[in-house]
């Protein structure tokens, strides 16, 4: 940890989700003592069994929103639902856990002078006009349509810490995700990987919007807990940074790559694509390569085939019950 025997302390909210979940194991792989924060929105408690079991783990129930409940010298913010399907469930709680959240989390901060790690998001950029996307561009995104909730929330937070870090010097790190897969997705999250694995799994035909070449890069989440990770440890970066894989690939071949995995082959049905669907989406990560030695190592059928087997064996103990 690079504090000799002394345990740093550090606060996950959304610790119940898909990525806060492996942040937390990580976490205290590498010997903090971790406190995870979720409302059960959209996290699953079923997520943290392993934590739950290291006495270095402390779970809260509660609410970014919220005055934040434990003192920490790092705060990993992940809390916010990250799917179409359940960020538009509830767009007012979606917005205001990021806005108010970052405003609990600046608040926090003035008083402890924590390290902040927010995750933000690629859907900052909306629906592309430039390509790959670099951290300097602005974005073209609607910001009243259907997924404005996500996308503005996430931009307004990133203002409010920003300016944090501008005006009171706070310690802020911000991190725009990109498409990240792996174990522990909710099946139900309707991304488009758990889609196309929900769906060989119970032999339906898979769901292609739009004509399948609108493209999405993948990054298997333990490549994105290297880079969240040294986030949060290495000394200084300029925020914001992108964090994903960039090797491109289209929907349409992903649903071939799922195909093969699972050794079936099965009927392709189109749909209309959701209104603001953006056509491409791909980061350029030359910072994170320079400042966090960010390099995507998991192969995109190699994460296909970790997640359908976690996905089959979910489905299978379900069906059991």
């Amino acid at each position: 940890m690079g504090l000799g025997s002394i345990r740093q302390t550090v606060l996950v909210t959304g610790a119940a989700g898909f990525i806060g979940s492996h942040l937390v194991d990580r976490l205290l792989a590498e010997g903090y003592e971790v406190v995870g924060l979720d409302n059960l929105m959209t996290g699953d408690l079923t997520n943290l069994e392993n934590a739950r079991r290291d006495p270095h783990f402390h779970l809260e129930i509660g609410d970014v929103r919220e005055p934040l409940p434990a003192y920490a010298e790092i705060i990993f913010n992940m809390a916010c639902p990250a799917s179409p399907v359940h960020y538009q469930a509830d767009p007012y709680a979606t917005v205001t856990t990021s806005a108010l959240g970052a405003i609990r989390l600046v608040e926090h901060t003035r008083r402890s002078r924590c390290r902040i790690v927010h995750a933000s998001t690629s859907e900052v950029y909306g629906d592309p006009l430039e390509h790959p996307q670099k951290e300097e561009y602005w974005g073209n995104v609607n910001c009243a349509g259907e997924r404005a909730c996500y996308d503005e929330g996430k931009r307004v937070a990133e203002t409010i810490l920003m300016d944090a870090r501008r005006t009171h010097g706070a310690d802020v790190r911000i991190v725009r995700i990109f498409n990240t897969y792996g174990p522990r997705m909710a099946l139900n999250d309707g991304r488009v990987v758990s889609n196309f694995i929900t769906q060989v799994l119970e032999d339906k035909p898979i769901t292609l919007y739009g004509d399948g070449s609108q493209t999405r890069s993948f990054c298997y989440v333990s490549d994105l807990l290297e880079g969240l990770f040294a986030a949060g440890t290495v000394s200084e970066f300029d925020p914001p940074i992108n964090i994903g894989n960039p090797k491109e690939c289209t929907v349409a071949e992903l649903a071939q790559i799922v195909m093969k995995v699972s050794g079936k082959n099965l009927e392709l049905v189109r749909h209309p694509l959701p209104a603001d669907d953006p056509k491409r989406r791909c980061p350029d990560i030359t910072k994170a390569k320079k400042y966090l030695g960010l390099q995507p190592k998991v192969s995109l059928e190699d994460g296909i085939r970790r997640t359908y087997d976690d996905f089959e064996g979910r489905i299978a103990r379900r069906r059991s019950r």
